[in-house]
């Protein structure tokens, strides 16, 4: 992509690990706000690397963290493939989730071209948990989720949240049906949080990513625009 660097760096993770991730940040000299991308359930793959990417085109440094690396560092799944994922899966925990959450919100805040402490997050799929979870525990301006799956096992969490979120839903998604949208939206509403739902009636699970058979582009250009909007009207500048 014209205009962005990119990279892929190593990070040392609380607990003894170490983690990979790959950054994506706008080549010039100026100071950009932070965003970080969570991944879904198949890997940091070409998709989430472009993801990465196309938040820098717009201005941001992005960091997409490799979060199944205590199972398998480098794991790429496949889009058919759902089962060849799952032991990486359940292999995650919410403390680790923190540890790896904390670790890549640190290189961002110690990056001399963030624009003051002007980071978002933003995730898919097992990411919109991710992204979810990461407003419960760091300093964010905003965060979003696109169909996040187990979002309702963090609820408990909702009183530490500190940002607005966006969550977008599909409402054919077979994965999570509208009575776990509507707990997930009601916790929020209990806690006064400042929060905005979205759910797309035609779309499916996954309908963001054009790599899967459940894309729908209508959904996905909407979606885009509302994630750009909602995330940059809660910054300083982009």
């Amino acid at each position: 992509m014209s205009g962005v660097l990119i990279e892929d760096i190593s990070l040392n993770v609380s607990g003894g690990t170490t983690m990979a991730a790959f950054v994506a940040r706008p080549k010039d000299s100026e100071k950009h706000p932070g965003i970080l991308v969570f991944h879904e359930a198949f890997g940091v793959n070409p998709y989430i690397r472009d993801m990465a990417e196309r938040f820098a085109g717009l201005g941001f440094i992005s960091i997409a963290p490799e979060l199944f690396h205590r199972t398998g560092n480098g794991f790429i799944g496949n889009y058919n493939d759902f089962e060849s994922t799952r032991q990486h899966i359940q292999a995650l925990t919410n403390e680790g989730l923190t540890a790896d959450i904390i670790s890549a919100n640190d290189w961002l805040r110690n990056e001399k071209r963030l624009l003051s402490n002007e980071v978002v997050s933003i995730g898919f799929c097992l990411g919109g948990r991710v992204s979810f979870l990461a407003n419960t525990l760091i300093s964010l301006k905003a965060s979003v989720s696109f169909y996040g799956g187990g979002i309702t096992a963090l609820l408990d969490r909702v009183p530490q949240m500190q940002a607005p979120m966006l969550m977008f839903w599909g409402g054919l998604d077979k994965h999570i049906d509208e009575n776990q949208v509507s707990t997930v939206t009601s916790a929020l509403k209990l806690n006064n949080k400042n929060y905005v739902n979205v759910v797309f009636s035609n779309a499916d699970h996954g309908f963001f990513c054009n790599e899967r058979s459940s894309y729908n582009p209508d959904a996905a250009k909407q979606a885009w625009a509302l994630s750009t909007e909602f995330l940059n009207s809660y910054l300083l500048k982009n």
